[in-house]
């Protein structure tokens, strides 16, 4: 069977949301879409599988077994059960999704629980439409490798992103922030990474491409996440089964009120803690923190209605000895007093805050203030306490018409100026404007405020200017004023009024 071409499937699959468009708002793309790619990817690959196995034991009951199948599609369940039927296709999708969810217990609430059945919404003749559509391309291995079906997948992500605007900050952060979190963070094979706001999955992800791209083999990571949102949930953990990722875990719930990830009632451990957790959280569970049983208000109570500084404790109280974290906030939480500002300083005092990168403004939907990231150790080195390295990336992007991008290579100089600084430590030299290493005791003279103004500062250009350009210039203006009062005179004159 011939490889389907990237960019002919990324076209095929955005195709199938221009068939949905109208009845279906462009943020809702994804509950229908993605169910809908999940199960003919499944039961292509199912059908791979099993003839693959008729070849070895030439018995279809014993090649429907589970030890040639990843995921199990249980009779009348199957793509073509549901491609047949001309009505109540609506029906036959939910029981199909239900019958698979029920025989493979991983994939429990994988499918979301979009309305299918609603018919004002989604026609039996719309829905037609749509799987006629998608029966079109054969989306089994051997048409599409596990890497391009997850690169789809991903493209598809963006574009409803994009579609979605303003809602999208909810589940998406742009990869190539993505990157350079993770390129900080740089996992290694065998190391948990854990995401406790994950959105589609894209952070947990993109440690997966970290690997590849240096070698290590992803399968060897331990990804686990959680996510607030269902339908959210159920497209990252379609997302990673896409990928071909085995050894992940995508819980929901509320993380702040309720973590999933526990050993022996405690909060678990993990080497690499990363996420975008939603900006200044009103609504976070400020009254079960008081008391919290996984200690996780150690240096402070955020305040009542903003969250940022619990999603810090959470991910700081979820590392390992030697564990690291990367997190997207916003530049608040650099210089707010009260409450934020004692967390802050006792974050400070107690050498956890390793970096903080500016960021561009208008970089994320849904927002245009400008964010930083926040780097976090357990443990440091002993050279580089007392100190936190400090960059200003505000002027590192490509501006935009409604809103500004960080290409690849922008992401990647910023990485390298984080990356040549932590390297060389404190005694490096500062990179004028852009980069340098605060001592504590600067710090604390400005009140532990980690405003990166105060610390790092693009030089002012100063206007060099001749005598001769000098005069000339002050001429020109005595000239402009003279007309002006000349005219102002003449305009009074004519009104009446007596000079």
């Amino acid at each position: 069977m011939t490889l389907i071409k990237l960019k002919d499937l990324e076209a095929h699959l955005w195709h199938a949301a221009h068939i949905i468009t109208g009845p279906i708002d462009a943020s809702d793309y994804k509950t229908y879409i993605f169910p809908i790619l999940f199960f003919k990817r499944i039961c292509d690959v199912y059908d791979e599988e099993f003839t693959e196995a008729m070849k070895q034991v030439g018995d279809e009951e014993l090649a429907k077994g589970s030890m040639f199948h990843r995921i199990q599609i249980p009779e009348g369940c199957h793509w073509r059960n549901v491609f047949e039927r001309t009505k109540d296709i609506g029906q036959a999708l939910k029981d199909a999704f239900r019958g698979i969810e029920f025989a493979n217990s991983k994939l429990h609430g994988i499918f979301g629980d979009a309305s299918w059945t609603n018919k004002e919404r989604l026609s039996d003749e719309l829905l037609s439409t749509l799987l006629n559509h998608f029966n079109k391309v054969n989306l089994g291995v051997a048409s599409v490798r596990n890497d391009d079906m997850g690169r789809a997948y991903e493209y598809l992500i963006k574009r409803f992103a994009d579609k979605a605007n303003k809602k999208a900050g909810e589940f998406y952060t742009p990869r190539t922030i993505v990157r350079l979190m993770v390129n900080i963070l740089d996992p290694k094979v065998g190391e948990s990474v854990y995401d406790p706001a994950c959105g589609t999955g894209g952070m947990l992800l993109e440690t997966i491409h970290h690997l590849k791209e240096n070698d290590g083999d992803p399968r060897l990571l331990k990804l686990k996440g959680q996510e607030k949102n269902l339908t959210t949930e159920a497209i990252a953990r379609m997302n990673l089964f896409l990928h071909g990722q085995e050894d992940f875990e995508i819980a929901r719930g509320d993380t702040l009120r309720e973590p999933k990830f526990l050993e022996n009632d405690q909060l678990e451990h993990f080497d690499c803690v990363i996420a975008n957790p939603p900006f200044s959280l009103k609504e976070w569970g400020h009254g079960s923190w008081s008391a919290d049983p996984y200690g996780r208000n150690q240096f402070g109570l955020a305040p009542k209605t903003n969250g940022d500084f619990a999603w810090v404790q959470h991910m700081f109280a979820s590392l390992n000895d030697t564990g690291r974290m990367a997190v997207v906030l916003p530049h608040g939480v650099l210089f707010r007093g009260a409450a934020e500002g004692k967390i802050r300083t006792k974050l400070l005092q107690d050498n956890r805050i390793e970096a903080i990168i500016g960021l561009a403004s208008n970089l994320f939907y849904g927002t245009g203030i400008p964010a930083c990231i926040l780097v976090l150790r357990k443990s440091r080195l002993a050279s580089h306490l007392n100190h936190v390295l400090v960059i200003n990336a505000e002027e590192i992007y490509t501006k935009g018409r409604a809103q500004n991008t960080l290409s690849n290579q922008q992401a990647d100089k910023i990485y390298k100026i984080y990356s040549d600084m932590e390297q060389q430590g404190p005694a490096a030299q500062e990179v004028a404007g852009v980069a340098r290493w605060v001592p504590l005791d600067e710090i604390k003279e400005n009140d532990f405020n980690l405003n990166i103004a105060r610390y790092v500062q693009k030089p002012l250009e100063e206007e060099t200017i001749t005598v001769e350009e000098a005069l000339r210039n002050f001429q020109e203006k005595l000239a402009a004023l003279e007309q002006a009062e000349s005219e102002l005179e003449e305009l009074l004159i004519k009104e009446g009024y007596e000079l």
